[in-house]
């Protein structure tokens, strides 16, 4: 994670939930009336006294913090001129790229520890870090067929990249010279959709660090998609005007077919999963093209986000990480899928295991995503209910 001071804040607030921004419930900062950033940033809106942003910014030692803060004057303008200031409007713009349509949920795959063959799924997601050699500026793998053997995937599977990571990987990729190479060979692999890193949005730090992550989330999108790569936009934000630029920016950008979005962290924790589930139903009625959307984690999001978008689907990881624990997905006689216990002999594979997880979470959300739409329809029919005699003889009289 970024080198923000983890000790000094929570001490300064109670409860961490109080940095939460609610423009709806919660009166600006009064710092932020004057402030040169307001038109970029919107203000900051939540339960903690302080005056602006940069009172977040405590740190003992600012020559080792990382954060993007003009607490430090000369590091600050560097970190501007890296990504070309805060705005989104100087990132140039990429080609449509066509983007297949995804099924409802893509087992994650992380490697082929404690396997000997190979899955059998049409589809799978792979760590796009586990396919890098950031250090080489290359791929790890020379072709497909190297890919395939080394995850246990089968050669013809379609494949989604996952973004999503810590800091610590992300911010190597970003650092890396030979970001343009390394995209060029992943686009001759042939995947069906990439999502960019997501570099974090926090709530406990200056919001010039917001706008510069949104602003490289931005950039990486960009050189993703200006490499023939089918690519999803990480809409990571922290306030309401966050979720409203990123719209502003989709609508005048055709090229951005698919969002991505992760709840498995922060963004899943409690209502605050309800804030960013509205955000992203506001933001797909405010531009004018259909949306995908890939999400992480945040089950209970499902239902109302697929009422919004034009396809939703989840980058499943319980499948390959409950199969390393020795358990195994159950459908009870009510339906609801459950995890058992299923251990195996040492040094037994894992292989059977993996493959009945990931069918039954591909079962599983078939059967969530078909729920979803009869309700919709049900919804639809009984709000265009077809008029009965009592209420011909009502519109009559």
């Amino acid at each position: 994670m970024k080198n923000a001071n983890k000790h000094s804040l929570p001490r300064l607030v109670r409860n961490a939930q109080s940095l939460w921004d609610d423009a709806a419930t919660m009166p600006s900062s009064l710092g932020c009336v004057a402030c040169i950033d307001r038109p970029i940033c919107g203000g900051v809106h939540n339960g903690a006294s302080f005056f602006d942003c940069g009172d977040y910014c405590r740190c003992k030692d600012k020559a080792t913090c990382d954060l993007v803060c003009r607490g430090k004057p000369k590091q600050f303008v560097e970190r501007l001129r890296e990504v070309g200031g805060l705005e989104f409007a100087n990132v140039p713009r990429a080609q449509v790229v066509p983007i297949e349509v995804l099924p409802p949920m893509v087992p994650l795959i992380d490697h082929a520890t404690a396997r000997v063959g190979t899955l059998n799924s049409p589809i799978v997601a792979l760590p796009l870090y586990a396919l890098l050699n950031i250090d080489a500026g290359t791929l790890r793998y020379p072709d497909r067929a190297a890919l395939s053997q080394k995850f246990g995937i089968d050669p013809n599977a379609r494949l989604v990249v996952s973004g999503v990571a810590r800091d610590r990987k992300i911010e190597r990729y970003w650092a890396s010279n030979d970001r343009p190479v390394m995209l060029e060979q992943l686009a001759a692999l042939d995947i069906a959709l990439i999502t960019p890193p997501n570099f974090s949005v926090l709530t406990d730090v200056p919001r010039t660090d917001n706008l510069h992550a949104m602003k490289r989330i931005l950039m990486a999108t960009v050189e993703m998609m200006q490499a023939g790569l089918p690519t999803a936009l990480h809409p990571n934000a922290r306030t309401e005007r966050d979720y409203e630029r990123w719209g502003e920016l989709i609508a005048e950008r055709p090229e951005i077919q698919y969002l991505a979005f992760e709840f498995a962290t922060g963004a899943g924790r409690g209502e605050r999963l309800d804030w960013h589930v509205a955000q992203l139903i506001a933001l797909a009625a405010r531009v004018p093209q259909p949306l995908g959307l890939v999400v992480r984690g945040g089950m209970r999001a499902l239902e109302p986000l697929r009422a919004a978008f034009a396809a939703v689907t989840m980058i499943d990881t319980d499948a390959f990480t409950k199969t390393r624990c020795r358990q195994e997905a159950q459908f009870r006689h009510d339906g609801k899928l459950v995890w058992r216990k299923h251990p195996t002999p040492p040094g037994a594979p894992i292989d059977a295991l993996l493959q009945q997880n990931v069918a039954a979470l591909h079962s599983h959300h078939i059967i969530l995503a078909r729920t979803h739409a009869e309700k919709r329809r049900g919804a639809a029919s009984e709000g265009f209910r077809a008029p009965n005699r009592a209420d011909r003889q009502a519109l009559e009289g």
